[in-house]
């Protein structure tokens, strides 16, 4: 529907307005489609196909009148988000954007998958929780704000880790995948079952002050791996967890991402299939990468993609419970290669060598035998305990495999 303001004199307006009242095609929130703004000057609007009552409340006419008003929606288009099904994996930094946009445009049924719980260090960029939800479900917490904001859409809690027994089953009863995951295991498992159940996957990823959004698997085209047909060297690229993240870039990114899928719902133009945008945060530059579909790919079935990106359990890695029970046993040397600022936080004691000041000072760990190193989530330990073993091989030196993160749920306490 348009709109437009015009100038007529009295008698006109008052022929204006019988005829227009007269028009059955006519919808309007307040079933009229002009107002005085002066003596003589009303709103005039251009008809649009009458709503079937049935399909949508007065309230949800009041809810969405902005969107019935553009002539690339309109209650045809809000039809198809009240019919329409999404899950979203991953009520993180990318999710929580996403999830906000999806339940405000109206979407008729949104899955949660997500196994973590709140913590406060989300609330810096997962802008959906508060610190009353800190230590409970990520899903639940979600789906409580979101129905408020929403109480005519329906949430379905997945308080789940997504994973190769139950990501088929999950997918087939939703008809779009929004992956707001941070990890490439989970990437390439969501990329996978979205081509084995045929389902479009709206694809985000963050890095530090830069984003990414991309479309795989739409309407049979390009998917994630044609882009990436293979993972990265394993723990060569660090998450946010250890290497921080500008905590409004989430926002854009998930913003970016939910855009796409209200694009494919409303079978609006423009979808980013075949397409890479990349988007930097401090210079506001977006850039595109076009990428071709490689056919020669076949994507039939679900593998142990912790082993393909090179994740499985290494030698020299102890398990948080293993830790617990080997440390009353043997004498440990704790080493954290966090920074400081995170080791002010919260630290198990031991010693503490920054991983960028370790090839300057591993000598200071030369006297000791037995060492345990830790970081956030271990993936900077496990390059430390590398480099301490090519310097020492006889030593006895082990990464605590998942960081603190693995450790205190483990404990299941948060504080030293």
């Amino acid at each position: 529907m348009t709109a437009f303001i015009c100038h007529i004199s009295q008698e006109c307006l008052q022929k204006s307005v019988s005829k227009i009242c007269k028009n059955p095609y006519l919808w309007v929130l307040k079933e009229t489609a002009w107002y005085k703004k002066n003596k003589n000057e009303v709103l005039v609007t251009r008809p649009v196909k009458s709503i079937s009552k049935s399909m949508f409340s007065a309230e949800e006419k009041t809810q969405y009148s902005r969107h019935f008003l553009l002539d690339q929606i309109g209650p045809e288009g809000q039809s198809k988000l009240k019919n329409s099904k999404v899950l979203v994996v991953g009520a993180g930094g990318l999710g929580c954007p996403v999830l906000q946009y999806l339940t405000a445009a109206g979407v008729g049924t949104i899955g949660i998958v997500d196994p973590d719980t709140v913590e406060r260090s989300n609330l810096q960029r997962q802008i959906l929780y508060t610190v009353d939800d800190l230590g409970k479900p990520k899903a639940v917490c979600a789906a409580k704000h979101l129905q408020q904001r929403n109480p005519f859409v329906k949430f379905n809690t997945h308080n789940t880790l997504l994973n190769t027994e139950n990501a088929l089953a999950l997918f087939e009863q939703y008809d779009i995948i929004a992956d707001g995951s941070d990890n490439f295991q989970t990437r390439y498992l969501c990329n996978d079952a979205a081509v084995i159940t045929q389902k479009p996957l709206v694809y985000g990823a963050l890095f530090k002050f830069e984003g990414q959004v991309s479309v795989f698997n739409y309407k049979k085209g390009p998917t994630y791996r044609c882009l990436f047909p293979t993972p990265p060297k394993a723990n060569s690229i660090p998450n946010c967890a250890d290497i921080g993240v500008l905590g409004v870039l989430p926002g854009i990114v998930g913003c970016l991402q939910a855009n796409e899928l209200l694009k494919i719902i409303c079978d609006l133009e423009g979808v980013l299939s075949g397409k890479l945008l990349s988007f930097n945060a401090l210079t506001l530059e977006q850039r595109f990468l076009n990428f071709p579909k490689n056919n020669a790919l076949k994507i039939d079935k679900l593998i142990d993609y912790e082993v393909f990106c090179g994740l499985q359990p290494s030698g020299f890695e102890i398990t948080p419970e293993n830790f617990n029970r080997s440390v009353s046993d043997t004498e440990y040397v704790l080493l954290d290669v966090r920074k400081e600022v995170e080791r002010a936080q919260f630290h198990l004691e031991g010693m503490h060598i920054p991983l960028h000041e370790l090839p300057q000072k591993i000598k200071n760990i030369a006297a000791h035998e037995n060492i345990v190193v830790y970081c956030e989530v271990g993936q900077r330990s496990l390059v430390a305990t590398r480099m301490i073993l090519e310097k020492y091989p006889d030593k006895k030196v082990f990464s605590l495999q998942g960081g603190l993160q693995a450790w205190k749920k483990t404990n299941k306490q948060t504080k030293p």
